[in-house]
């Protein structure tokens, strides 16, 4: 009837009330504020500075482009300067204001931006782990193997898939009804913490998002440790059993992190499980700022040729 038109009209005029998120931050205390600020402000430059060298090493030196190797470090570095800069430059602004907002679509951008960037590394460092199990247990076939179009569609690949899983996260979360509240509880919007503030039974989207995030977690996460474990028997008394420790290590801790901050206020929406906010925020802290900074420390500042190029540049 033409009443009830009316009244669906209203309630959806109410849904768009919403325009703006609170973000509850890292913590309620000036001083500690005012630390984290400063704090974050130096990681940040630094994670910054290091994978920017990084990218501009690998473009600038002739001697890496005879390893299209360093094609994939070149693009994890850049990679990482996203994943540190999507959310974390708001964050530190945000420890001087006592009011921290994000606007709908902000918010929107920092979701698609950290299941876009985080997909398209995770697919990455599988592509980095077969590179070194076929230049160690297959050396022979290397060069015939790993071609310069090996690499870029190795990279093209990431890049897809990370776009394609973030659109799937992003697209409905977009079209859900916000009539508040609009408080989320994080220093950014995290995809579970926003859907549970929809105007409607979200249940089914989140088992949906488990459902995305586990099968995601099972194909990124249990591939490349199947290789390295492959890697593990062949490689064992060869000097470059620690590159692959250290390659396994980052993986775990990489991976693992993602599962807690991902999965766990999945669960907790879901589930109604407890999880405490401030362990949530410490996940997603170390997961979008100090990975990025980890990075480059295992897997590049390590290299001999990298080094050697960084020195003359």
């Amino acid at each position: 009837s033409e009443q009830n038109l009316k009244l669906e009209i209203m309630e959806l005029q109410n849904y768009s009330l919403v325009s703006e998120f609170v973000l509850y931050g890292l913590c309620t205390s000036q001083h500690l504020q005012h630390f984290f600020f400063i704090f974050f402000s130096g990681i940040y430059v630094v994670t910054v500075l290091g994978n920017l060298i990084i990218v501009v090493t690998v473009i600038s030196d002739p001697h890496l482009h005879s390893f299209p190797m360093y094609f994939l470090l070149g693009n994890l570095s850049f990679l990482d300067i996203w994943l540190a800069s999507f959310a974390t430059p708001k964050m530190i602004r945000d420890f001087l204001s006592d009011r921290k907002l994000n606007s709908f679509g902000g918010c929107m951008a920092q979701i698609f931006f950290l299941h876009f960037i985080g997909g398209a590394e995770m697919v990455l460092l599988v592509s980095m782990a077969y590179d070194r199990y076929v230049a160690i247990c297959i050396p022979l076939y290397y060069m015939t193997m790993m071609s310069w179009q090996t690499y870029m569609d190795l990279v093209f690949i990431s890049w897809i898939v990370g776009f394609v899983h973030s659109i799937s996260q992003v697209a409905f979360t977009v079209s859900l009804p916000y009539c508040g509240p609009s408080e989320v509880d994080s220093f950014f919007c995290d995809l579970p913490l926003v859907i549970k503030l929809a105007c409607m039974d979200t249940y089914v989207l989140g088992i949906l998002m488990i459902s995305d995030s586990g099968v995601a977690l099972y194909e990124l996460f249990c591939a490349p440790l199947g290789l390295l474990h492959c890697c593990h028997h062949h490689c064992l008394t060869t000097c470059c059993w620690w590159g692959i420790q250290s390659t396994l290590y980052l993986l775990c801790m990489y991976h693992g992190n993602h599962a807690l901050s991902s999965l766990g206020p999945a669960f907790s929406f879901v589930c109604g499980l407890s999880v405490g906010s401030l362990w949530t925020s410490f996940c997603l802290c170390f997961y979008t700022i100090f990975t990025a900074l980890l990075n480059p420390l295992i897997y590049t500042l390590r290299n001999k040729e990298m080094k050697t190029a960084m020195k003359k540049l």
